[in-house]
């Protein structure tokens, strides 16, 4: 059985933690999007809309076994929708697209990303987050694939079927699972990530020469920590790739989200180049759900929850990583929840999928106006600080003006991101 899904329903954030001084930027956002039934991936189209794709709620048809959820089912529905916002307003301008659930419409898998080609044909990737074995049983459905659609029709074809990928090849040679959840369009190519196969994999726009081009490995802790205590003994997860980005370079950048018990910390970026082979990039993240790269080189990664989810805590986290390796936290917390992924517009803003594991209540957030001040990472570099900073107003006279009303909250916020 792969813990990993929660649909995915999802996933969990941790700023990273590294000694030293760093930049914390406090953002503002504004919702520009709510109402959404569990939404997850968001691009700008051609024409400078906004398209985000509603995973849905399932429905009250055929059932499968859930993989993440002991004893329960995921039942099948059309409730699964893209959502196209532009000057202020919404609408769902491609409906009726598969969806399966939990009865509560949790634990969701349905429309998960989309992505344009230079033409402005819309590629979607369709989750499903079961055994493929089982799939035949929901009848004929797209669960599992990518397919294009006709937004003036609210029709869609079928490109590549992943699912049955997975069930014919199994390329990580372990369970049988697959969740397609994030694709991007590089040049005639779809390059997509399966959650559920630990795979990124190559299809043709056209539908041709679907094939694995990268296995993301599992990882083995060491003292897993889980909802009943520590242990010693060594423990398995799966990896779960979550989102991919391709960078300056060239190369491919996989998001992580960490299979259960979704440890702390343990979460990482993958660099897939022209070899195939994934090497780690950056680590020490927390359930990350999405990456995307500025047009500085600069890297952004979103983290689902700063907390393992077992733990109940859906604070997320978006953090920004300079081509020099420094981090920035740029909001933690204070309304960013459960976020699924994210996007950079023209504007320079960030636009975020928020509480995207959630029925009704998911939204979608511009996160701007960004001011830098200071976040420590160790008590030595607060210490160290403090004293620079005591040194150079003693030099200047002032030494009686320190404003410890301010460095103490400073102190405190600081806290909440050491590990």
């Amino acid at each position: 059985m792969k813990l990993k899904q929660f649909g995915i329903t999802f996933l969990s954030v941790c700023i990273a933690a590294f000694s030293g001084m760093k930049a914390a930027e406090a953002a503002s956002f504004s919702v520009i999007a709510d109402g959404l039934n569990n939404p997850r991936g968001l691009t700008f189209g051609n024409d400078g809309s906004l398209y985000v794709t509603e995973a849905g709620t399932g429905g009250s048809g055929a059932c499968v076994p859930s993989p993440s959820v002991a004893n329960q089912s995921l039942c099948y529905g059309t409730t699964g929708a893209v959502t196209k916002i532009r000057n202020g307003t919404q609408e769902r301008i491609l409906t009726g697209l598969p969806s399966l659930a939990l009865p509560d419409g949790t634990d969701t898998s349905g429309p998960q990303d989309i992505k344009f080609d230079a033409t402005g044909k819309p590629y979607i990737a369709i989750g499903y987050g079961s055994n493929p074995t089982f799939r035949a049983a929901l009848g004929n459905t797209d669960l599992g694939k990518i397919i294009t659609a006709n937004f003036n029709t609210n029709s869609w074809t079928s490109v590549a079927d992943l699912a049955n990928y997975e069930l014919a090849n199994n390329p990580d040679q372990g369970d049988l699972i697959s969740n397609p959840f994030s694709l991007l369009v590089d040049g005639n190519n779809i390059i997509t990530v399966d959650t559920g196969a630990n795979e990124l994999l190559s299809v043709g726009t056209d539908g041709s020469n679907l094939k694995a081009i990268a296995t993301i490995p599992r990882q083995t802790l060491t003292n897993p920590i889980f909802p009943s205590g520590a242990s010693s003994s060594p423990f398995e997860i799966q990896a779960v790739p979550t989102n991919i980005a391709k960078g300056p370079d060239g190369a491919y950048y996989i998001s992580q989200l960490t299979g259960f018990p979704f440890p702390e910390g343990e979460a990482k970026i993958y660099r897939v180049g022209a070899d195939g082979q994934p090497t780690v990039y950056t680590d020490g993240f927390t359930q990350l759900t999405d990456l995307d790269f500025d047009t500085e080189g600069n890297l952004y990664a979103l983290q689902y929850a700063n907390q393992s989810l077992w733990k109940g805590n859906l604070d997320g986290s978006l953090i920004k990583i300079a081509s020099d390796g420094t981090r920035t936290t740029i909001l933690s917390g204070n309304g960013l929840e459960s976020a699924t992924a994210l996007t950079i517009g023209a504007d320079g803003a960030i636009y975020v999928t928020n509480r995207g594991d959630r029925p009704g209540l998911g939204q979608v957030i511009k996160i701007e106006n960004s001011k830098s001040v200071p976040e420590f990472t160790s008590t030595f570099s607060l210490l160290a600080f403090l004293s620079t900073v005591s040194l150079t107003l003693l030099h200047k006279g002032k030494a009686k003006g320190l404003p410890t009303k301010k460095i103490i909250p400073s102190l405190r916020d600081a806290t909440r991101t050491l590990w």
